[in-house]
């Protein structure tokens, strides 16, 4: 019996001592970068919490997730380790299952509820599956342990976003810039936030603070362009969009707004090539070719605009009143007022808001038209939909209409209100 029982604890030793030599070799080999080896290594004695491990940790240094979660679900098969089930859940986050890594997180914290640092990643883990009532529950209560963590209040506004709670989101991100005052994340989310709101002086305040944090800021950049732009501050604008065409040289947007910008001052041959850097990038975009359809317009290169104009009624899918507008003048321009006017009726049956191209047909129509019923009618249809869109032409409108109804009075005929 003690001969037997001497047998069976030699065998475990031997076992043992067996398992600890591949484990050295198999280190060995991973530290070397043999993973492959080091795999075949741990396959030659019956699997352990640690050889699966093991297997579990060089599949991630692969970035293989998917095997690295699978020997760690085995590892717990044999013993339960708080560390391991962490490094599971994070492969869970990897592999994007992150309903999986939040029952972990749960889990765990079911145990230790003032594991602050777990339940941080728990609520972020909520606010990546929507669920903004936990989010918000988690992070008002790591508030309450740490009041001066700005990322707490961050995230926190996050998980208001998340129910549409704009005021108590703004407050939250107001509560991480004071907390710190270079939090750009929170910086940038107020900018765009008060932006939403129309709010101009909150807007560009924050962006100035952001941007004098990280001038390169795409997002905080475009904000401060297009305020710029608005203000019709052009020359101010050009070194702002001259830094963005450098951080991204395939960039359409700066290279579209530096064509704009340069139009609007004037400066007709760097408009033109920027609005060709942009059709030559993105085929897609009509407008490009709407401005150089305007440029060769005041240039009077009539073929050009005329071309361009038709390219980008083609190629456009939205409202397309504008390159219509631009062909009725180039028409008009050349004296073909036939064609004017139907490009001027294309226009307006684009974009019925486009009281310009409604009034410029009626007018067209009254000049061309012995019978002034047609451009009457016209003016008429301006004056019920267009009335309040442009004073001086109102007037005009309003005078014309006036003169066509006594003229046909003065014939015998009354026109129809």
């Amino acid at each position: 019996m003690k001969k037997s029982f001497l047998i069976v604890l030699l065998f475990g030793y031997l076992k043992v001592g067996a398992q600890t030599s591949t484990f050295i070799i198999a280190d060995s080999l991973f530290e070397k970068g043999r993973y492959k080896l080091a795999l075949q290594e741990l396959d030659k004695n019956d699997p352990t919490f640690l050889s699966n491990y093991k297997k579990a940790v060089i599949y991630e240094s692969i970035d293989d997730f998917k095997k690295a979660a699978e020997f760690l679900e085995k590892a717990l098969v044999f013993k339960e380790d708080e560390n391991v089930k962490l490094k599971l859940a994070k492969n869970y986050q990897r592999l994007q299952l992150l309903g999986k890594s939040i029952e972990i997180y749960e889990d765990i914290l079911a145990k230790d509820s003032l594991n602050l640092v777990l339940k941080y990643q728990l609520g972020k883990l909520y606010i990546n599956t929507k669920k903004g009532d936990q989010a918000i529950s988690i992070f008002k209560y790591l508030i309450d342990n740490d009041a001066l963590n700005a990322n707490y209040s961050y995230q926190l506004a996050l998980a208001y976003a998340l129910k549409n709670d704009r005021d108590r989101m703004i407050n939250s991100f107001i509560a991480t810039y004071k907390k710190d005052t270079l939090h750009l994340n929170a910086i940038v989310n107020l900018a765009t936030s008060f932006n939403k709101l129309r709010d101009v002086d909150s807007t560009q305040l924050f962006v100035v603070k952001g941007l004098a944090i990280d001038k390169d800021h795409i997002s905080l950049n475009r904000l401060k362009i297009n305020q710029l732009f608005r203000d019709e501050n052009y020359k101010e604008a050009i070194p702002f969009l001259l830094n963005l065409d450098s951080i991204d040289t395939k960039d359409t947007y700066s290279k579209s707004m530096l064509g704009r910008t340069y139009y609007n001052l004037d400066s007709l041959q760097k408009a033109k090539t920027y609005f060709n850097k942009v059709s030559d990038l993105d085929r897609e975009d009509f407008k490009a070719l709407t401005y150089l359809g305007h440029i060769a317009l005041k240039e009077k290169d009539y073929k050009y605009a005329t071309l361009n104009y038709r390219m980008a009624t083609y190629i456009g899918k939205e409202k397309r009143d504008e390159e219509y507008y631009g062909l009725a003048t180039v028409h008009y321009e050349k004296n073909e007022p036939l064609l004017a006017m139907a490009n001027f009726e294309k226009a307006y049956a684009e974009n019925s808001n486009n009281y310009k191209a409604l009034f410029q047909l009626a007018k067209l129509t009254d000049d061309y038209y012995e019978d002034k019923k047609m451009g009457y009618k016209l003016y008429k249809k301006y004056m019920r939909y267009q009335y309040s869109k442009d004073e001086q032409i109102t007037n005009f409108v309003e005078r014309r209409i006036k003169d066509i109804k006594n003229d046909y009075f003065m014939k015998g005929e009354n026109l129809e209100e």
